[in-house]
């Protein structure tokens, strides 16, 4: 019996399937509904810096404390993130104004939030490095 007569493919035959249709495999781009790549959206994300997001404890104490934020702080306060990440610093005391932020620096994330009436032992835990705005 022959090999190339029958329904079986040689070890040769099969490597040569196998290595043209690598060639015909075309990659292709995820789009959203919106027709815009993952790719582009990632880089747009890349471009427009961090912006900070408040934790659930974060955002209840800023409530709790009536602290309202002005965009001027709010910028300051990405300032500071943006600083802090530049120096390596991961868990970062940002101080703007009489107001003070722990900012989980890696997430880009507050985590707490307090005013200077609620900074009375000015004691700060669990923090590797600070920035005053």
């Amino acid at each position: 019996m022959r090999i190339q007569d029958s329904e079986f493919l040689t070890a040769l035959q099969l490597q040569e399937q196998v290595a043209g249709q690598r060639g015909r495999i075309t990659t292709r781009q995820s789009l959203t509904e919106e027709g815009v790549s993952f790719q582009e959206i990632l880089q747009k994300k890349a471009q427009t810096g961090n912006n900070l997001r408040f934790s659930k404890h974060a955002s209840t104490r800023l409530m709790q404390r009536g602290i309202d934020l002005t965009d001027g702080q709010l910028e300051r306060l990405e300032d500071g993130a943006r600083k802090a990440e530049q120096k390596g610093i991961r868990d970062s005391l940002v101080i703007v104004d009489e107001l003070a932020f722990i900012v989980n620096v890696p997430n880009s994330t507050v985590v707490t939030a307090m005013d200077s009436k609620d900074a009375v032992t000015n004691v700060f835990t669990n923090i590797d490095g600070a920035v005053i705005m």
